[in-house]
């Protein structure tokens, strides 16, 4: 664990600290980031890596540095490993282990005195600290966290008027997304550096917020440059913690160019395959000696990493070399893998560099040889022992008919487009079969079922999709094809009723003859099914079902099959039930929304919406949906509209008539203004020394009524109290309106629109103004009570929202002069017992305010010295 220093430690060390000359600090630290990694349960360790100027003499010294945990403790960490590097640069590591109390979110940080002289772009660099941190998450709700691992170094070099290019080379080991930004360097206590700016010239340097890419389009003048980037780590769209590194761009005036990496898209690799392919990048200075590596989170895995050969390439003005990744299952995960090659000149003074990024997925390999069996009113489905043992276990997707689907390269899942739904989440990645059986419900006759299986992973990655395999079930009972309206009446209604006969029986088992019963309910009992006939020849497929309510109710069919062989009389099967389409109006402001019921066992593929100005006329198409629901527009209020939907259908299976054609009922309706207007979108700004909110509205959308006539506007002293009416306007166009108060801004606000019928909109956002959005209560420290006009009362800077105070003035021996409980004071300087003038001098107060706040009034003390001068 790191050593603590104990109190009179710490006091001697900054006696000490304070007795050093100031330029003993200079030239010392150049950047430096802090990275962290869960050991167990509470305990972390984290590693500072900081690059210091080798001439300091503080550099010896510095076998420790102090960190804050961001709990309120602080350790200080010995320094476990050092390196003299090249151009003056000490490359410096700390490690020290944390044991947390609790969850919570925590900032460690460092702050370490000074940085480096000369630094062009922070103001008296030599004597302003360098400061870092790292945010760290604790959370019972997730797995432990570690922060990414940084492979590229924070120092480089740039040349005047050439390119500069950097990757921090952020690896996350956990999987987790990461986020890129540039940020104002930090110094004493963490704060932005005073006159910090990004190296010059304007606008010239950028991050690429997802790789991480840093360009900087050109370095103009000679010097030390330091930038902050931010890496910010997510996981399931959530922030979980972040890394700032401060690092330093040595630029110097060369002439030379930096070789190119030629271009390296992302890809993707099965888990089990080996990724393969070529790096080259060339020199325009054809002469130079061009060094080609590589890093990244491959590199670094601990089972079967990347590997480059050769491992480190060198060539004049030409260089390639092989990248190779023998993938294995540990390395599926939802997130792609980041490689950084680098290419590196010889020029000098700089050797000059590109860096190109690209992303690796590795994924899941699909399951093998699915297969499907109909069994009954069920599918078996079947697959291979899946091959990466890792994975948590499968999902099962299901829709009907084939698409043809074929996995992309880099396509995981199962894409939305092909219309296909998850029907199963299997927890075990050991299993080779799944019975569907429709959760109990069983499946339909003919429909040709398809499926497609999917193994997911522990961080939710989801490998390659299957084979798509099919499935239909015998076609051995009767199938339903149509429920079609022929008569709306309330009580002379008619139904046509069809379907198909079944051709796949077993006759050796069923030899015949056959019955069908047919079964008939109403949808304000839908489970209550009734016989209503009885037919014994297998080819009389047709009923038209009379005597019902068309125009109150829809009615469900089942069809039951029965064998009636002399001494073997059974129960064959029931056909999937089908209902008559119902369609319901909503009339609204000159339009009709319509609704109706699909619940048919073949798939409606289209749906004609008919309208006639008569319930008996003539009825004209006036428009297509492909779902059940549609509105006409443009219509007349007050006037009556009659419709009826006609469903256009099929089975996906063969055998059955194409297309299923039915109707629904005739229904009408009036088209009325009920539409309210649209919630208003409420805003404000607020004046203070008037006690003023001005209030500002706008309509947010079109999908409501236009028509506004007027607007209330509503108000509440605190967020507690219902609002109430205070005002209105009355002109639609209007939408501005000012509220003044007497001693504040305090309140709630909130509008509603009412249009022309009556009809009124929800009501807008709720906007509520606190007494802190004006400057607080303040008093001043001095006042002159001469007489001359100017400055002769005690009055305060600001008041804002205060209802009354408690305000009490004493002299130095402690008794009151003063004392009011209006806000505005007004003490002329005058003993209020004695009515005689005050002696110049300072006066004590205690000033007990009482503000106005959305919660009520609250009491705030404020107490200080004045001083009158006359």
């Amino acid at each position: 664990m790191p050593n603590r220093l104990s109190l009179r430690s710490r006091c001697l060390l900054f006696l000490a600290l304070l007795t050093l000359p100031a330029r003993l600090f200079a030239t010392h630290q150049r950047a430096a980031e802090i990275t962290f990694r869960h050991i167990g349960a509470l305990t972390y360790e984290i590693t500072l890596i900081s690059y210091t100027y080798t001439l300091s003499p503080v550099n010896a010294s510095r076998d420790y540095l102090q960190i804050n945990w961001g709990d309120g403790t602080s350790d200080l960490i010995p320094r476990v490993q050092s390196l003299f590097l090249p151009d003056t640069i000490r490359y410096n590591k700390y490690i020290g282990q944390h044991t947390f109390a609790g969850p919570s979110t925590f900032v460690i940080s460092c702050e370490d005195p000074n940085r480096n002289f000369g630094i062009m772009n922070i103001p008296n660099s030599v004597n302003i600290p360098m400061f870092i941190y790292s945010e760290l998450t604790i959370s019972p709700y997730m797995q432990p966290d570690n922060s990414p691992i940084l492979l590229v170094p924070p120092v480089d070099n740039a040349c005047v008027g050439q390119p500069f290019y950097h990757n921090p080379g952020a690896y996350d080991p956990d999987g987790d997304s990461l986020s890129y930004k540039l940020v104002t360097c930090l110094g004493f206590h963490g704060m932005p550096i005073p006159g910090y700016t990004l190296p010059p010239p304007d606008n010239s340097c950028h991050i690429n917020p997802l790789t991480g890419d840093f360009s900087w389009i050109s370095p103009e003048q000679q010097g030390e440059y330091n930038i902050a980037i931010l890496i910010e780590e997510w996981r399931d769209g959530i922030r979980i913690g972040s890394v700032e590194r401060d690092m330093q761009i040595h630029v110097v005036a060369c002439n030379d160019h930096p070789p190119v990496i030629d271009s390296i898209a992302d890809t993707c690799v099965e888990a089990g395959h080996t990724m393969r392919f070529p790096v080259t990048a060339h020199d325009p200075d054809t002469l130079n000696i061009v060094t080609l590596t590589a890093l990244g989170g491959p590199f670094i895995l601990s089972l079967s990493p990347a590997y480059m050969t050769p491992d480190t390439a060198q060539g004049q003005g030409h260089v390639s070399s092989i990248f190779h990744w023998p993938t294995i299952c540990r390395h599926v995960r939802k997130k792609p893998y980041q490689v950084y090659f680098k290419a590196q000149d010889d020029g000098s003074p700089v050797r000059l560099v590109d860096i190109k990024s690209m992303n690796i997925l590795v994924i899941g390999p699909r399951p093998m040889n699915l297969g499907t069996a109909p069994a009954g009113n069920d599918i078996n489905l079947t697959w291979d022992t899946y091959s990466c043992t890792n994975a948590k276990g499968f999902y099962v997707y299901r829709k009907s008919d084939s698409t043809g689907y074929i996995p992309g390269y880099c396509q995981t899942g199962v894409p939305a487009y092909l219309g296909y739904s998850r029907i199963m989440v299997i927890n075990d990645i050991t299993a080779t079969s799944y019975l569907d059986d429709n959760n109990g419900a069983g499946l339909n006759r003919g429909i040709k079922y398809c499926y497609l299986v999917t193994a997911f992973f522990q961080d939710g990655a989801e490998g390659y999709a299957s084979n798509e395999a099919c499935a239909e079930l015998k076609k051995d009972i009767p199938v339903i094809t149509n429920v079609s309206i022929n008569t709306t009446d309330l009580n002379q209604g008619s139904i046509y009723l069809a379907w198909s006969k079944p051709t796949q029986m077993d006759t050796i088992q069923a030899p015949g003859p056959y019955k069908y019963l047919i079964y008939r309910s109403r949808s304000d009992n839908p489970q209550q099914y009734v016989i209503i006939d009885s037919l014994f020849n297998l080819n009389d497929t047709l009923k038209t079902d009379t005597l019902l309510n068309t125009v109150g109710y829809s009615f469900r069919y089942r069809i039951d099959l029965y064998n009636l062989t002399p001494g073997k009389t059974f129960f064959m099967g029931s056909s999937q039930p089908a209902s008559s389409m119902y369609l319901r109006l909503s009339p609204s402001d000159k339009k009709m929304r319509m609704y109706w019921s699909n619940d048919v066992p073949w798939n409606n593929n289209t749906f004609a919406i008919y309208r006639s100005d008569a319930f008996s006329g003539s009825y004209d198409s006036v428009g297509f949906s492909v779902k059940p629901f549609y509105i006409d527009r443009l219509l007349i209020n007050g006037t009556a509209y009659y419709y009826k939907i006609k469903s256009r259908g099929a089975y996906s299976s063969g055998g059955f008539i194409v297309p299923i054609i039915n109707l629904s009922q005739k229904t009408g309706g009036v088209p009325v203004d009920n539409d309210p207007p649209c919630p208003q979108k409420l805003s404000d700004s607020v004046i203070c020394k008037d006690f003023t909110n001005y209030l500002r509205w706008s309509n947010p959308g079109d999908t409501c009524g236009k028509d506004i006539a007027k607007y209330y506007i509503y108000f509440s002293p605190s967020s507690g109290i219902q609002p109430a009416l205070i005002d209105s306007i009355l002109n639609p166009y209007d939408t501005f309106y000012i509220h003044k108060q007497a001693n504040s801004v305090v309140g709630c606000y909130s509008v509603i629109a009412i249009d022309s019928a009556g009809n009124r909109s929800d009501f807008s956002n709720t906007l509520c103004v606190d007494y802190t959005a004006c400057p607080l209560y303040t008093l001043p420290n001095f006042f002159t009570p001469n007489g001359d006009g100017y400055n002769d009362l005690f009055v305060p800077i600001t008041n804002s929202s205060v209802d009354h105070v408690d305000m009490k003035i004493f002299n130095r021996w402690g008794r009151i002069v003063y004392k009011t409980s209006d806000p505005e004071i007004n003490w002329d300087g005058n003993d209020i017992n004695t009515k005689s003038a005050c002696a110049d001098g300072t006066y004590l107060f205690i000033c007990d305010v009482y503000e106005i706040t959305l919660s009520g009034i609250q009491q705030r003390t404020i107490q200080g010295s004045i001083t009158l001068l006359r």
